[in-house]
């Protein structure tokens, strides 16, 4: 038997559980912890533009100076799915 121990994306909270699914059907979970206020999150998302992890890339890339486009197509992701982050 293999346990998986989850981290919350936005506050690396440990005190995770299970909270529904997506309409895709997809396991969801909200974290317990104060910091978090009982976001919730999936595992794995079905577009690459909603992880929390591509976002904080997406944000860095643009201080960094890299554009709209280039951002887009590095994430595979569409430009307006930037322009919102």
């Amino acid at each position: 038997m293999v346990t998986l121990v989850l981290r919350c994306p936005y506050g690396e909270g440990v005190d995770i559980v299970r909270h529904g699914t997506s309409p895709q059907g997809k396991q969801r979970y909200r974290c317990r912890e104060k910091p978090c206020q009982g976001r919730t999150f999936l595992l794995d998302y079905s577009s690459p533009g909603q992880s929390q992890h591509v976002k904080d890339q997406m944000v860095d890339m643009a201080l960094h100076g890299s554009g709209i486009r280039d951002t887009a197509r590095v994430w595979r992701v569409s430009t307006r799915t930037i322009l919102n982050e």
